[in-house]
């Protein structure tokens, strides 16, 4: 069951298999976990892609609007994105 504190999502991996990924909000960073079967064990995620970033700051600006996050943990992400991907346009 998910946790409170994370937001899951499917995508395709590099190889064309579904991935299961999720983020957990830890203090004010998110850790990124990923598997490619159900039953397979999460593996942690250093360094996510990022179209891993982009669904996560999709998914917390819908949380946003719905009052279940804070609108600073948006500009919180959104510099984080800046960060780690200066050459990236975000969108408002």
């Amino acid at each position: 069951m998910a946790h409170k504190s994370e937001i899951g999502w499917r995508r395709e991996g590099e190889d064309g298999e579904r991935v299961e990924v999720f983020a957990r909000k830890v203090g004010r960073e998110y850790l990124f976990f990923s598997r490619a079967r159900r039953f397979d064990q999460w593996q942690a995620q250093p360094n996510p892609p990022l179209e891993d970033w982009l669904v996560l700051l999709d998914a917390v600006q819908r949380r946003v609007v719905r009052r279940l996050l804070q609108p600073d943990d948006e500009d919180w992400l959104r510099q984080r994105i800046r960060e780690r991907f200066p050459e990236v346009e975000l969108p408002s």
